[in-house]
């Protein structure tokens, strides 16, 4: 019996291309929004550690670090925002429960991001030669933070509870037991006949 299966999940052919939204089962959105993510958790992380630490001397170099996390954040969501407005143009429609909660989901991101880019002007204008991060930037990252987390327990709901931009659900043979792949682009049932099956897992036990 197989235990594992790579080639479906990592393949783009067969897959229909939907402009800026990504592919077919392989949206642009989700995997992006996972650096400035990461990134803003540790820039509030660097944040506290020097602001706690703030009469030693490396909490200077958190404090910096802490700056270019965000940076280099924000940079990666301007990718991130316009994925993301993207799909919401193309995959909700108003009146709808999911349009309403892709529109809480933006907002809330949209926050994010104005207390991410408020955050790097003041460090930059006013605490740029600070030995430790002031109160009022970590206000903004340590706020940023939680709100991401708000935003994408939301988000995670339009896929996992919705379905938003989920291909294949329910009754999909990717859930039946068998030694054959399905890769993306074929049609359910294309391998129909029992020989023909056989076949195609003898075939795929050698591969």
């Amino acid at each position: 019996m197989r235990r594992f299966s790579f080639r479906p999940s990592l393949t783009l052919r067969g897959r229909k291309f939907k402009g800026p939204r990504g592919w077919a089962g392989k949206p642009l959105h989700p995997p992006l929004t996972a650096i400035p993510v990461g990134a803003y958790a540790l820039a509030a992380a660097f944040d506290v550690i020097s602001y706690v630490g703030r009469e030693q001397e490396w909490a200077r170099d958190f404090y910096r670090a802490a700056t270019f996390a965000l940076v280099g954040g924000a940079i990666l969501s301007v990718f991130t925002i316009l994925t993301g407005f993207w799909d919401w143009l193309h995959s909700t429609e108003r009146g709808t429960q999911a349009r309403r909660t892709a529109n809480a989901h933006a907002i809330t991101m949209l926050m994010v991001s104005a207390l991410v880019f408020t955050g790097i002007i003041v460090r930059l204008v006013a605490y740029d030669g600070d030995t430790h991060t002031p109160v009022f930037a970590l206000v903004l990252s340590v706020a940023g933070t939680l709100l991401v987390g708000i935003g994408g327990t939301i988000g995670g709901s339009l896929t996992y509870d919705y379905g938003f931009n989920v291909e294949t659900a329910g009754d999909h043979p990717v859930w039946h037991k068998s030694e054959r792949d399905v890769l993306p682009g074929e049609k359910h049932g294309e391998v129909s006949s029992p020989d023909a099956e056989a076949a195609v897992e003898e075939l795929s036990s050698h591969l």
